[in-house]
C-alpha cells in the first residue's frame, strides 16, 4: 500500500473558443461554471500533490480549483503540428475527403504533419508517471492524455483507447498498485 499512487485525472475546462479547431496551448478555459468547479473540488483529496500540463486551459482549471500545480510537458496534449489552431473542416477541405478519413481511421498510429501520434503521447505520458510519487496526486491534463494514460492502465492499443470519450471538468480515478494498475472510474462528475 505505501507505493500506490492514486492518481485524480481531471480534464480541463471547456476551451473558450470556436468549435470545431484544433485548440493551441495558449487556448483559454471557459472557467464560467462554478457548480462544477465546486462539486469537482470538493471530491478532491487534500494535500495531495498537483500536476498539470503546460497549456493555458489547464493552468487555469487547476487554479480555479484552487490547486497550486507544477507544470509537465509529459502530460501535454497530443501534438497535432500543423494543424493546430486549424478548424476541421479547413484541413478536410485542404486533404480532400479521402485523405482526411484515410488519418482518422487509423488515428493511433498516424501523426499530422510536423506532429505526433497518439501512440507517441502514450509514450510520453508513460516516462511522465514514472516520475509521480506515491499517494495522492491530481493531474489536470486533457482528454487524450487521460485516455493515453487509460491505455498504459489497461494495455490498451492506441485505437481502443481512443473510443473513451472524456468530458470537460470530469474526473477519472486510476490507482497504480506495486505491479499492476486499478480503473475505479471514468468520466465521472
Amino acid at each position: 500500500m505505501d507505493h500506490e499512487t492514486h492518481l485524480w485525472l481531471i480534464r480541463h475546462a471547456p476551451v473558450d473558443g470556436p468549435r470545431g479547431v484544433i485548440h493551441a496551448p495558449d487556448a483559454p478555459a471557459d472557467l464560467g461554471d462554478a457548480a462544477a468547479f465546486a462539486a469537482l473540488q470538493a471530491r478532491l483529496p487534500i494535500e495531495a500533490v498537483a500536476v498539470c500540463s503546460p497549456a493555458r486551459r489547464t493552468t487555469e482549471t487547476a487554479a480555479r480549483l484552487g490547486l497550486t500545480a507544477t507544470k509537465d510537458d509529459a502530460f501535454r496534449e497530443q501534438d497535432f503540428g500543423e494543424w493546430t489552431g486549424r478548424r476541421h473542416s479547413e484541413i478536410e477541405q485542404e486533404l480532400g475527403a479521402e485523405a482526411y478519413r484515410a488519418f482518422w481511421n487509423s488515428p493511433g498510429t498516424n501523426r499530422p504533419p510536423g506532429g505526433e501520434s497518439f501512440a507517441d503521447q502514450i509514450a510520453r505520458a508513460r516516462t511522465g508517471l514514472t516520475r509521480l510519487p506515491a499517494g495522492d496526486v491530481v493531474l489536470v491534463v486533457h482528454s487524450g492524455t487521460i485516455r493515453a494514460i487509460l491505455a498504459i492502465a489497461l494495455d490498451l492499443a492506441p485505437e481502443l483507447a481512443l473510443r473513451f470519450v472524456i468530458d470537460p471538468l470530469s474526473l477519472a480515478r486510476i490507482d497504480r498498485l506495486s505491479d499492476a494498475w486499478r480503473v475505479v472510474a471514468v468520466n465521472g462528475r
